[in-house]
Parts: C-alpha cells; structure tokens; sequence
C-alpha cells in the first residue's frame, strides 16, 4: 500500500482509493492536508457552485416504532394532538411553500408505526388506508399533481414493492445509514431497540431503489460513539451500493447535535475538527462527482471552512418551515447562507431534490408521471429554473439576473478554466465540446465574467452600433407533413387542436405582400413555410419569380436547408444543382432554420423524420460553394442540454471556418406554450433567463474573428431581454418582420411588426446608436429609411384555406405591361363572408 505522501498525489489526480487505502485515513491526523486535497477534488468535479434546494419541510406522522436514544422527532400518541398530518393540511402548506419559491416537498416520517401503536393503525383505517406508506403515496401524489412541489421521501426501510409505489409520486427518497457498525445496535447503544437502524435492512433498502432506479439520498451520523475507522466503513458500505447501481445522488455528513430529554442528552459532540475531517475523508472516498452534504444549520458561524472541507451541497433549506429534525437548529435565511458561500468564494445555486445528473436523463431516472414536474422546474443542466420568465411572454427580467450581468471585478473568484477556454476564444484557438460546455455551465462569477468578455468583444468588433434590417416574413403555407415535436406553426392531421386553420397563399397573395413591404420600405423579404405534400422545387422557384418580378430590387432571404433538400429530391437533382437554379432565378441568401439542435440525439425525439445534422451541414456548405451567404440558428430549451449546445456551436464554427458563409448566428429560444411536445409534458418551458442572455454571449465567445454578428430575436427575448443579450454580446435585433406568425402560432405575445421607430428607440434607449441595414449588412440607403419611417399601417392579411393541391405560387410576367416597376399598386378585394372562399389581391398593372 502506498504511503500517504503517495496516496495524496493519487488522490489527487483522481484515483479513487482502494477499500484499504481508504480505511488507512482512519490513522491520518493531518485534517488540513486531507482537506486541502478534498477541495481539489470537490472543484474538480462542481466548479464554483455550492447548492441547495428549497424546501418545505413535512412531518407526515411524528410515530415511530423505533426508538433511537438521540431523537426527538418520534413521539407517543400521548405527546401528540394526531397521528398523522391531514392531506389538506399538506397541501396548504405546499401551495404556501410554493408562492415562496419552494420546489421540493421533504416528507419526514417514523418508520411503520401501525406496528406498535393501536393509534397509528384506527387513525389508517379511518382514512381508508392499510399502512402508513400507502397514505404517504396518496398524500405525495396529491401534492405532486395539486401544487407542482417535487416529493422527496424519507420512509426508512421498505421492500421492492414499497419502493416501486413510490417511485410513482416522488422525484427523490431516501434513508441515511448513520453507520454501518452492528456495535451502535447492541445493548447501551444509541440504536438498541430500533430494528430498523440494523445496518443490514438499511443497506438493503438502497439495494432495492438501486435495482429500481431511484435517485437515492443517505449519509453518516458522526458523534454517536462509532470509530472514524467505522465511519469510513460506513463511506465504503455507500459506495459499494452506489458502485452497482449508480443511484446514490448525495452522501450527507451529519454532525450529532445533543438534545434534552434523550438518553444522550449528555453525550459529547463531535467538535469542528472531527466534522472536517469526516467531511474530506468522505470527498476522498467518493471522489469529485459525488454531492457531499452538510447540513448549514448544525454548524452556524462556520460554513465557509465546511465548504473548504470539500462539501458541494447544504441540503434543503426551507423559508417557511423548522427543522423538525433539530428543532434547537434553525435554517440560515438564504441570503445570509449566499452571503456565506460567498465568502468561501463559492456560489449559491438552487437545485432541485432530484440532482442535476440525474433530472437530465429522466427517462432512466424518474417515473414517466413525474418527468413532466422537473421538466417544468429544471433548467437545460438539471438545476432549479429560479425565476418566471419565459421567451414570448413579458415578464420582467429576473433581478438575480440582471444583478450578474454587472462587471465582474478583478479580485472576484472568477475559475481559472473559466478564464483560460476565454482568452482562447478570443485568441481564436481551438475549443472542445468540454470547453464550451463549460462556459454554458458557468454560474455566480464565472457567469458575470462571461458575459463581461462577451460584451467586450462585442465593442470590439461592433462598437455601439446595433443594426437591424426592415423585412417581411412571408410564411406561404402552414401545411406540413413533418413532425417536429416542437411546432405549433404547421398544420397537418394530428394538429387541428393548435392555433388557425391550414392555409397556402396563393403568387398573388405573394406578390401582393412584397409590394406592401417595398412600399413600407423594406429591403428583404424572408419567406418559409411548411412542406406542403404537394410542394415540388418549382415551387420554390416559382416563389422567386413571383417575388423578382413584382419587386426587382427586393432581396429575397428564403427557404430553409429542409426546403433545399426536398425540392431538390422532388426534382430529382442534387442539393448543389438545385441552389443554383434557386441562385440563378433570384434567390440572394438562405435562412440558418430547420437547424434546431444539431445533435442527432436531440433530433430523434425533437425532429425524428427531419433532415439530420450532416444533411443540414452539408446544404448550407453547398449554398456557401454556390455563393449564396446563409445565417445559422439554434432553436434552444426543450429537450436539450448545454453538451449539445455546445456541439451545435462548434459544428457551426467548422464550417464557416472553411467556407466563411455565415452572415450571422440567430439565438431562437423555445417558445413553449402551445408546443405539442410541452403539452404533452415532454419539454421544458423554455430556456431560462439566465440561459437565453448566456446563449448570446457564448455565441459571441465562440464565434469571434468567424461570425462577427449576434442577433438578438425580439419576437422571442421581448424588449426587456433584448435589452440584457445587448450587453452580453449581441449587435443586431434582426428584422422588423411585419407578419410574424410562426413564433405568435407557439404563444409568444411580443407582436408582430416592430415598426423601424420603435426599434430606434429602443436601441437608443440602450444607450446604443441604430443602424438601418441590408441582409448583408451593408448600410439601408437613404430612400429606404425615409420609406420605412413613413410606413402606412399594414394591410390586413387573408391567407386562403389549403387543400390537397397548392395554389399556383407564380406571377406570369405577361401579366404586366412593359418592365415591372419597383412596386405596383395594390387593390384588397374584400374577402367572402365565408371563411373557406378564397378572394385574391388584385394587381393593377402600371406603366412606366
């Protein structure tokens, strides 16, 4: 075996110690070079980030078959007013907990009191229930269902069928060991009489939800008269388990706290030294990935050397309810518990009772029932989502958020890895998918420092300029045959609960449209729709006729990579052939959609009969070679997690590095609120806040010196989130849309038009100075501006209903007497009563 100076170099590059190595560190002293070994680890594995998660504190049934000589939370019927907690009681305090930002509802309970107390089992029966576990299943399930809190339970020992109920209503369990010598069990002992503290069923029990797939909690009770070699057989004992199945989400460290009125009223603490020391042993044992606890209000007045012992949770704390446990013990108030991770150089972040690792593979981890509650409470890394606000909605930015995205000082605990994967960006040097993982994983100061770096290269390249682009969308039909899980826009068999009617404009409805949006100054038209199953490729280059002719001057943005590809495929020519029949009849550039998340492991749930990441690459390398410019999306905070966005990027970074085709990179948050896949439960609500501003930024981090623009989409971010992603490093808002329909179709309420007035204000009320400009970012010409300012209110549109066939999408050019002029004018024939009946636009023709 080696000796500790050689264990400690070991340790430190992560060789996680053997069974007798570890029980070695039974004879180390040293607590200090222990500790400073386990903060290594524990950085290594959680960064800056210290958690915690928000809890309301439930003490279903004080009864108890047990009779540990240390607790107080185990009463008789006689010392209490009822056996168990009424459910409404229950649920009163949840939807209380929950207007204070509680996620998790910690249910504490003795362990099958109908065992031993005639009242535990009248006051079941009167309920109409047989055991205490089946009244917590049907409390947990009322809660999970009635109040959105996330159940974790603590029900002591069960059996395989017990667990497997279970599981059914809960995000989490959980039993601690407290320690696996079968000496604390015997005759004047602090578990003699307590059959259910026998080490043996304990283990057990973690054996069951290991086999069952539980995100499990447990941990060791110091001070009760074991050894440290014992404790460290108990480390073992965990890991063993956790070895087998994976489950062990947390090991806490709980320091015994001396109660009155026990038989160990009188018994010694263990003191501050001994915590620590248990503390970096157990981070040794279990290495930097495990979640090690400590429990903040037991140890008040010296968390920050707790967190320097190597801890990377405190466990929940609750704003509304006591620690039933250790009642003498009350929760630090959360800002002074931020205020003291802060002084460890550490920052507070909320989690759920679910981990982070675990809430991000559900599938495996949690009951298809309960999936749906963390999705909805979780962020894209499997944190607590802390604030309210969703993309397409107006809801303020969330003041924790706007407070980082201050200047982030020279002297603030910024990761040292945080800022070497920066200075490369900058540098333009070679990044991994770790690297831009971890920069979407950043949070506290890391968070503030990225976001500073990101807005410094923006005034770099950028200055104070933030440009935009007067534009139409022209969404030509909503029929489709595809089945993104993520579109509430396209319309087909399975879709006629989600917003309008299928529709499919006709060329003149077209034609009539871009002749509005030149007459309001515009200078683009950007125009997608569905795949209409009687779509062809001429279709496509029908629309670019029809819009070149009636509009010469008009530059025509259009048809995403899958319209590339499946007009090409219904002509039967190759993806290159078919762009430069598009190029050659008018189109000037591509739009970057139908990228979504470029990870096929995202696109098999999201997108499954989509085109795939390769075929998406390969139409835009081909429209680049062909010489059409492209921008390039991200359609983020669904399914996804920060590894594939951080693919996704540098996917995007390969290629314009060696085409340079990439005019800009388009950050589109997920709207969520009539998305199929979220009212089915499947998908987040979006990213957060602090994801969309951390998105830009990281976009402008990875694409310096490649993309040198980063829009901001105020249809999705709102004013207020634009106004954050401007000094997170994006420059331009993108364009004024006039018929926004495709995000408004998914729920957004941002409108759609932003008149070029209002967004001069809003640039300017950033403290930034507007710039009009063309697809290509070139400068909008004078003629332009003066008629996008004195712009007429738009038209209303009609869009035609659809049938089997598509309506005829080209304007022959007979149809016009001598050259076409920039804009004819236009004459709306008022649409019939009935809805079904379609009444054209009717051009007048002009003359020069």
């Amino acid at each position: 075996m080696p000796d500790w100076q050689t264990l400690q170099e070991h340790l430190r590059q992560g060789i996680a110690p053997s069974d007798e190595q570890a029980l070695s560190l039974a004879d180390i002293d040293d607590t200090a070079a222990l500790v400073d070994v386990a903060a290594v680890l524990r950085d290594r594995g959680h960064h800056n980030v210290i958690t915690y998660s928000r809890k309301v504190f439930i003490p279903l049934t004080h009864l108890c078959r047990d009779v540990c000589h240390y607790c107080t939370f185990a009463q008789t019927p006689k010392k209490i007013e009822q056996p168990y907690m009424p459910v409404e009681d229950v649920l009163s305090l949840c939807r209380e907990g929950a207007k204070m930002g509680c996620q998790e509802a910690l249910f504490t309970l003795g362990e099958k009191p109908e065992l031993r107390y005639r009242a535990a089992r009248q006051a079941l029966d009167d309920m109409g229930f047989a055991t205490t576990l089946d009244y917590v299943k049907e409390v947990a399930r009322r809660v999970l269902s009635e109040t959105g809190l996330l159940p974790h339970i603590n029900a002591g020992c069960m059996d395989a069928d017990e667990i497997a109920g279970l599981r059914q209503v809960s995000a989490s369990m959980g039993i601690m060991l407290e320690s696996a010598s079968e000496r604390l069990c015997q005759k004047g002992m602090p578990h003699y009489g307590s059959p259910d503290k026998e080490p043996a069923r304990r283990l057990q029990t973690m054996e069951l939800a290991g086999e069952a797939a539980v995100p499990f909690t447990s941990g060791v009770l110091i001070g009760i008269g074991e050894t440290r070699r014992e404790r460290i057989e108990s480390l073992l004992a965990l890991r063993r388990v956790h070895q087998r199945y994976g489950h062990l989400q947390e090991v806490i460290i709980q320091n015994f706290r001396a109660k009155p009125d026990t038989l160990m009223a009188a018994a010694p603490e263990p003191d501050l030294n001994e915590l620590l020391w248990t503390i970096a042993v157990a981070r040794l044992v279990f290495g930097p990935a495990m979640n090690i606890q400590a429990p903040p209000n037991l140890s008040p007045g010296v968390l920050p050397q707790l967190v320097a012992a190597g801890i990377n949770d405190w466990g929940g704390v609750s704003p509304l309810t006591p620690d039933y446990v250790n009642p003498e013990a009350p929760w630090p108030h959360l800002e002074r518990l931020a205020s003291e991770t802060a002084a460890a150089g550490k920052f507070l972040e909320q989690r759920l009772t679910v981990y982070p690792a675990y809430a991000s593979d559900g599938q495996r981890w949690l009951d298809k029932d309960v999936q749906p509650a963390v999705l909805r409470l979780s962020d894209a890394a499997g944190f607590a989502r802390r604030d309210n606000w969703v993309p397409g909605e107006e809801h303020p930015v969330p003041a924790v958020d706007a407070q980082l995205l201050a200047s982030v000082p020279e002297s603030a605990t910024v990761s040292a890895d945080v800022r070497d994967i920066v200075r490369r960006c900058r540098e333009t040097a070679q990044l991994t998918e770790e690297d831009v993982t971890r920069l979407f994983d950043s949070r506290g100061a890391d968070f503030s420092y990225v976001v500073g770096q990101a807005n410094a290269l923006r005034q770099a390249v950028n200055g104070d300029t933030v440009s935009y682009v007067v534009n139409r969308n022209i969404n030509y039909t909503n029929v489709c045959y595809f089945k993104c899980q993520f579109c509430a826009f396209s319309k087909g068999k399975q879709s006629e609960n989600l917003r309008g009617r299928p529709y499919d404009i006709s060329g003149e409805d077209i034609a009539a449209r871009c002749i509005e949006a030149w007459e309001r100054g515009a200078t683009e038209v950007c125009m997608q729709g569905g795949i209409h199953p009687d779509y062809t490729g001429q279709t496509y280059l029908d629309i670019v006729h029809t819009v070149r002719t009636v509009t010469p001057q008009m530059h025509i943005h259009a048809f995403s990579p899958l319209e590339v590809l499946q007009g090409a495929t219904t002509l039967g020519i190759s993806v290159p052939v078919f762009l430069r029949q598009l190029r050659d009849a008018g189109l000037d550039t591509l739009p970057g959609t139908a990228a979504e998340i470029l990870h096929d492991e995202v696109r098999a749930s999201l997108c499954p009969d989509k085109l795939n990441t390769a075929q998406w690459l390969e139409v835009m390398a081909a429209a680049h070679d062909a010489g059409l410019r492209t921008t390039a999306t991200i359609m983020y905070g669904h399914i996804d997690r920060t590894r594939h966005w951080a693919s996704h990027l540098l996917q995007i970074r390969a290629l314009q590095q060696r085409t340079g085709g990439f005019t800009e990179f388009v950050p589109l948050p997920f709207v969520h609120m009539e998305a199929p896949m979220y009212l089915k439960g499947k998908a987040r609500r979006g990213p957060s806040f602090r994801e969309a501003v951390l998105m830009h930024a990281v976009a402008r981090l990875v694409f310096h010196g490649l993309i040198d623009n980063i829009q901001a989409s105020w249809v999705k971010m709102g004013r207020d989130g634009v106004a954050a992603c401007l000094n997170a490093g994006a420059n331009d808002l993108g364009g004024s849309l006039m018929n926004e329909s495709i995000t408004r179709a998914a729920g957004s309420g941002h409108g759609q038009e932003w008149a070029p007035a209002l967004v001069d204000a809003q640039i300017r009320a950033a403290g930034r100075r507007p710039r009009m400009r063309t697809t290509l970012y070139a400068d909008a010409s004078d003629e332009r501006r003066e008629s996008a300012f004195a712009a007429a209110p738009l038209a209303e549109v009609y869009s035609a209903s659809a049938g089997k066939r598509q309506r005829n999408k080209r304007i022959a050019e007979a149809d016009f007497l001598g050259n076409a002029p920039q804009a004819l004018p236009l004459t709306w024939v008022q649409p019939s009563q009935d809805p079904t009946v379609y009444e054209s636009v009717v051009l007048m023709a002009a003359c020069n």
